[in-house]
């Protein structure tokens, strides 16, 4: 029964529902009468004893159910305690059901009276049994609540503790009983203990247990934060009534730091294979910069920042310094913030300032105070710890070096604001790997910029100027690398000016790429324009390269004769072969002569008509040797479009030689356009990025000289023809409005007419023609070159040559194929004219 206050009288009485202590211990009762005879048998009697009671009222308990050699006492007891003695002692009893096994009751006896006075005596008996299993869960309930290790509580029904055990009153403070009426909010956070309550009630209400739930606090007299985990689950009556949660916690704080280092160990792990394939993906400083900063935010920290040297990035190749106790400049190249209200660019320290002008924007020239730790990381190569604002956003900062093969090449700033954990040991070291992995790939790319940036000088000092002009041709080219990472290769082109108004068009190609193709190219270029200034015939001209190309490749100091390059050893040498296309065009006669080393044929579009290969036998490549070259005179057509390229412009792995030829062909035909609008519909038209070789491209289209801007004249070998070559010289140029240059034409033309009266042979012709300067020719049958010599004091001659050798812009002589031709040129009145001599250079000849 119960008492429920707030009734009337004060008090109302109720059933329990079962589940009471007398439920546990199977409490049973009867009674005897006067007569010592049993006149009373509950219903708990008849179920411990297994004896209905019409089978034992009225009979004697001592001969019902004490055995037979305890009888005797049995009678003794029953007489005293009808004398009015209790009575408390066990008594074995036959258990119902066993024939063998015997019980053992505790039997506590009261003498009583009936309604006349007369001696009976009540007997309350309890299963011994039953007792001691009560007994042995107490002492299994006390030890493991007791003695354990972790913190138990026992909730009631209100969620109220009811029982603590002595480890929770040893982390929480106070004796066990202190803790009694307490609730989870004393304990955890409001927010932690609203979870905890919550939890509770879902397991009162459910009956379903809660395993491994984490809960974050702190204890009294400690500000460290704890991690605690926590198994609840529902307690149960005897008859399986709820009554309560009990709650067993244990301090997971070791376990938590544990598995929070081997995550962080993970995800340093992690951001380090992430760097390793993300950084460095091209080679370009800022591109790298950022791709730093794409794997440290928000991976590794909130925000961060890259500067590089200033002059790593102009391209000094002197290390970066410090004088007068400033560091050296440096450029803020990339950002990043993982933080929405971040500015764009990196505060400024607190205490000690990083930046002399305060925020740095991307791309701004700054210095770091020599006294700030960003200075000093950057003297020392070791990171350093920033101070924080304290009003800032920013808690904590690392500047790390960059530092690549012992060169510091700049600085990165990690920083995490307020509400990340600070940087530790681990992070400071992943910190260093991150940025030393991006030093490596910046420094790699700034040595191949500056080699990259020596192979584009070697390359555009190897090919002509971007706009070459020519004699009676107008010119177009292009120049595509098939690397576009080194833009450098083995395909070259060249316009070379010869005299008498004469071009020589070359285009190569050394079979191989990359820098040692271009070397080599640059070699065979310089080869051709040597050889071309000895105005020899092509095919002279690709007999001599041939022997060049076959000696590139020789070791230092061997010999270069025909024998020997038979006999070099292929292991100590370098074979180098090239294919090489040389073609003679004379603007007064509109020839043009080819000899051809192994390349594709050129291309003709004559006017109204469709392109075509002309038939220039292809010879073997240079470096082969062994076979001679032969030439191919062609007279071209006014306005006719003349093409020389390489291979790469029409062949490719992904159509043949034959289709590329026919798509060419097909490019160049059609209505005359410009010829810079000519190279560039066929780069648009053709297969011209496929980026697996070079391609070279010359046009020119032919403007031959008009025939009144040639004198040509012929005059017999007599002593009155100098006379009469002054005499035309003199009429033409007065044709020409050439005035100004009539007086030194005629001292020159008569000096060049009377050295072939006297050492030349057969006629003499006089040639003068008028293009971008003005070209004086005399031809005669003789084969002795003229060589200038300094005449002596007491020489009446000899001085001729000097003269024309002052006077002139330029002179030589050439063989022709019935004698030789002596040559000077003069620039035009409205050019820019040759200086007049001076007085002393004019008696310096005498």
């Amino acid at each position: 029964m119960s008492e429920i206050p707030g009734t009337a009288n004060g008090v109302v009485w109720q059933s329990n529902p079962p589940g009471s202590i007398y439920d546990y211990i199977r409490v049973a009762s009867f009674s005897i009468g006067p007569d010592g005879l049993v006149d009373q048998w509950s219903l708990r009697a008849a179920e411990l004893f297994g004896v209905p009671a019409e089978d034992v009222r009225g009979k004697d308990p001592v001969e019902a159910f004490i055995p037979a050699e305890l009888r005797s006492r049995g009678h003794r007891k029953v007489a005293e305690i009808l004398d009015g003695k209790e009575w408390t002692g066990l008594v074995p009893f036959r258990v119902p059901g066993e024939r063998h096994t015997r019980g053992l009751a505790e039997v506590y006896v009261m003498p009583s009276e009936t309604e006349h006075g007369e001696r009976a005596a009540l007997c309350i008996v309890v299963d011994v049994r039953a007792l001691r299993h009560i007994e042995t869960d107490l002492a299994s309930s006390q030890a493991i609540f007791g003695q354990s290790p972790f913190g138990f509580l026992l909730f009631g029904p209100d969620l109220k503790v009811q029982r603590a055990n002595k480890r929770f009153a040893t982390v929480f403070g106070g004796s066990a009983d202190d803790h009694r009426g307490r609730t989870v909010h004393d304990y955890l956070s409001r927010s932690e203990a609203d979870r905890m309550t919550a939890a509770l009630r879902r397991v009162m209400e459910t009956g379903e247990s809660v395993t491994d739930l984490e809960f974050v606090g702190t204890v009294p007299g400690s500000t460290d934060r704890r991690h605690w985990s926590v198994n609840l689950y529902r307690v149960h009556s005897g008859t399986g009534r709820p009554i309560g949660v009990a709650g067993l916690g244990t301090d997971v704080t070791r376990r938590h730091n544990a598995a929070r280092e081997a995550a962080n160990a993970r995800r340093n792990l992690a951001l380090l294979n992430e760097a390793t394939a993300r950084i460095g993906t091209s080679l370009d400083l800022e591109t790298t910069a950022r791709e730093l900063l794409d794997v440290a935010v928000p991976g590794f920290c909130d925000l961060a920042s890259v500067d590089l040297y200033q002059g790593l990035l102009s391209g000094d190749e002197a290390p970066p310094g410090r004088g007068g106790g400033r560091t050296a400049e440096l450029r803020r190249v990339a950002f990043a913030s993982a933080v929405s209200d971040a500015p764009l660019v990196t505060p400024p320290s607190a205490g000690t300032p990083c930046c002399e002008t305060g925020p740095t924007l991307v791309g701004a020239v700054h210095r770091y105070p020599f006294h700030s730790p960003c200075a000093q990381a950057l003297r020392t190569g070791r990171p350093a710890l920033v101070p924080a604002d304290d009003g800032g956003l920013v808690h904590s900062t690392l500047a790390v070096p960059m530092v690549a093969h012992d060169t510091v090449v700049g600085l990165v700033q990690f920083s995490r604001a307020k509400g990340s954990e600070p940087f530790g040991e681990r992070d400071r070291a992943l910190a260093v790997e991150l940025a030393a992995r991006a030093a490596v790939c910046i420094d790699n790319a700034r040595l191949y910029r500056r080699e990259h940036e020596r192979a584009l000088i070697l390359q555009r000092s190897l090919l002509p100027p971007g706009d070459p002009e020519a004699a009676g041709l107008d010119i177009a080219c292009r120049y595509l690398p098939g690397n576009a990472a080194t833009e450098v290769g083995g395909d070259w082109f060249d316009v070379i000016d010869l005299p008498g108004h004469r071009t020589a068009l070359v285009v190569g190609d050394v079979m191989g790429r990359g820098l040692r193709a271009a070397v080599a190219m640059g070699e065979l270029r310089t080869a051709v324009r040597t050889l071309a200034q000895l105005d020899l015939e092509p095919a002279e001209v690709l007999s001599h390269l041939d022997e060049i190309t076959r000696g590139l490749g020789a070791p230092i100091g061997a010999q270069t004769s025909r024998a020997a390059h038979k006999q070099r050893d292929p292991e100590l040498s370098e074979v180098y072969l090239a294919t090489c296309v040389y073609a003679v065009y004379d603007a007064v006669t509109r020839r043009c002569t080819f000899a051809n080393a192994g390349h594709l044929p050129p291309v003709l579009v004559g006017p109204g008509r469709e392109a075509e290969l002309l038939d220039v036998p292809p010879g073997m490549p240079l470096g082969v040797g062994g076979e001679p070259f032969e030439e191919v005179e062609v007279e071209l057509p006014e306005d006719a479009l003349l093409a020389l390229y390489t291979d790469g412009l029409v062949e490719s792995r992904d159509h043949p030689l034959d289709e590329g030829l026919q798509a060419f062909q097909e490019a160049l035909t059609g209505p005359q356009r410009p010829l810079e609008d000519v190279c560039d519909h066929v780069l648009g038209s053709l297969d011209t990025r496929h980026g697996q070789d070079d391609i070279a491209l010359l046009m020119a289209r032919v403007r031959g000289l008009p025939a009144e801007a040639v004198g040509d004249w012929r005059l017999p070998r007599e002593p009155r023809s100098v006379g009469r070559a002054r005499e035309l010289a003199r009429a033409q140029l007065t044709a020409w409005d050439l005035e100004p240059l009539v007086d030194t034409v005629e001292l020159l033309v008569s000096e060049l007419v009377t050295n072939a009266l006297r050492y030349g042979e057969g006629e003499i012709r006089l040639r003068l023609l008028r293009d971008r300067t003005l070209v004086c020719e005399v031809w005669d049958a003789g084969l002795v070159q003229p060589r200038r010599r300094r005449a002596r004091d007491t020489d009446e001659g000899g001085r001729g040559l000097q003269l024309v050798g002052l006077l002139s812009a330029g002179w030589g002589s050439r063989r022709t194929p019935r004698g030789k031709t002596v040559w000077f040129e003069l620039a035009l009145p409205d050019g820019d004219g040759t200086a007049e001599p001076t007085v002393d250079q004019l008696l310096s000849m005498f």
